[in-house]
């Protein structure tokens, strides 16, 4: 299409439009419509202000950084590069960006997400006192402590 244009100059309002309108009629989700339209639009608006360099995995790794140092969150970092990506995509499919540069900011690594443990957690002390206080000497203790699903409830890592 030649409504994508390579980011080599500023590019107009009309332009920025026709670039996010072929990204999100890419997309299925009402939702992912949504999030996508308004992370282009910032990464557009942060584009111009930087004079609008040719895109290029230095410059999205510049952007990158720009966002982690704002303290967002590595979800929000993540969709944010997963709609560039797709822009990027976009892009190389409708002959507007060389797929060499396309395929290096496709593989721009997202935030690292940390695992939280959601809810109330058991000390391994409080985890081992439930263990020791199931009753395996009466048949409804031996029978709760014995079954699969009950002895997944119960299980603790011992690390």
């Amino acid at each position: 299409m030649a409504n994508i244009v390579p980011f080599i100059r500023p590019v107009a309002i009309q332009e920025q439009e026709a670039i996010i309108q072929v990204v999100l009629n890419s997309l299925e989700s009402e939702h992912s419509r949504r999030a996508y339209e308004r992370s282009l639009r910032e990464f557009l608006l942060w584009h111009s202000a930087q004079g609008a360099p040719a895109l290029s995995k230095a410059i999205i790794q510049s952007y990158f950084a720009e966002l982690r140092a704002g303290r967002l969150s590595p979800s929000s970092i993540n969709q944010r590069l997963a709609a560039i990506r797709k822009l990027v995509s976009e892009a190389a499919d409708n002959g507007a960006l060389d797929l060499a540069v396309a395929n290096s900011i496709k593989n721009i690594r997202g935030a690292r997400q940390e695992a939280r443990r959601a809810g109330n957690w058991l000390t391994k002390r409080q985890a081992q006192q439930l263990l020791d206080s199931i009753d395996i000497g009466t048949l409804k203790g031996f029978t709760r402590s014995s079954h699969p699903r009950h002895a997944a409830r119960l299980w603790i890592e011992t690390n």
